[in-house]
């Protein structure tokens, strides 16, 4: 199974004989804006336009549960992840297809909670909306029930211990742009820094400027130059669980698994006998 899809694709495949289930989960990660400034609104960009036959997921809802003590976007309840999966129309025996306005981050949450919960077909469309050429439609589709039930266990999950442990014993990746890493500004949580042992591998260097990730071959070279020669188990954090998601998307595109610490540095920073570490050298 491929993790990716281009658009030409799947123009191709919603008109072939078992069409993938479409999400669209736009999303935009809410920081301190300007005074007067609105929040981005899924929802409403999805109502404007979107790729014919998608639904709409909702990233905050429907793909996490409420901010707490295990960061801000933790696990969702899976009975409740369940209902919006087979609103939308998930089944165990139809691919599916994310994607966002072109970031990314938000599809691979979206990718990674189906496989980590046993779907067996789950891509994420390759540079997002963005890169869609076919028509958009403001029609919201009504699919019939979907029978997907989720099984949590299929692919690896992190907690605070097991990341800490994974710094030490393997490689753990740090997502998040390089200041926040080295520390030099936090803008949502406690505390600025990173995990003592986890490398810096922002994300957004797995991908050209036009969005879609960078050929297998390239991600590839990247992730072992920073340690993930296939020797170590590999793990992935960010601030909450959702650019993480989107690292382990590319580096399960240059053939490399790793594992998602969910809760990521929204829930680390948040407990205070957690060690923090700031600059640039990883310990």
């Amino acid at each position: 199974m491929k993790a990716i899809i281009t658009a030409t694709r799947l123009a191709h495949d919603l008109n072939g004989d078992n069409p993938p289930v479409l999400l669209d989960v736009r999303w935009q990660l809410s920081v301190v804006k300007a005074a007067g400034a609105p929040d981005f609104d899924g929802r409403a960009q999805y109502a404007a336009g979107h790729i014919p036959g998608a639904v709409f997921v909702d990233l905050d809802k429907e793909l996490a549960s409420a901010p707490g003590e295990r960061g801000r976007h933790p696990l969702p309840d899976l009975a409740e992840f369940g209902t919006a999966m087979r609103r939308a129309g998930v089944t165990a025996t139809r691919p599916v297809v994310v994607y966002d306005g072109g970031q990314g981050w938000a599809a691979a949450r979206a990718w990674w909670l189906l496989r980590w919960t046993g779907h067996p077909d789950v891509r994420v469309l390759d540079g997002g909306l963005a890169a869609w050429e076919g028509p958009l439609s403001t029609d919201v589709p009504a699919p019939a029930e979907g029978d997907f039930e989720p099984v949590p266990g299929a692919v690896d999950l992190l907690d605070a211990d097991g990341a800490a442990a994974l710094a030490r014993s393997g490689v753990l990746f740090d997502a998040r742009a390089g200041e926040r890493y080295r520390g030099d500004v936090e803008p949502i949580d406690r505390a600025g820094g990173h995990i003592p042992g986890a490398v810096s591998a922002p994300t957004n260097e797995n991908v050209g400027p036009d969005g879609r990730f960078l050929p297998a071959e390239e991600l590839r070279a990247r992730f072992t130059a920073l340690g993930a020669s296939g020797e170590a188990e590999v793990g992935v954090y960010c601030g909450s669980g959702v650019s993480a998601a989107h690292e382990v998307l590319a580096l399960a595109v240059a053939g490399i698994p790793a594992a998602l610490y969910v809760g990521s540095w929204s829930e680390w920073s948040s407990d205070l006998s957690r060690p923090v570490a700031v600059g640039p050298d990883p310990q």
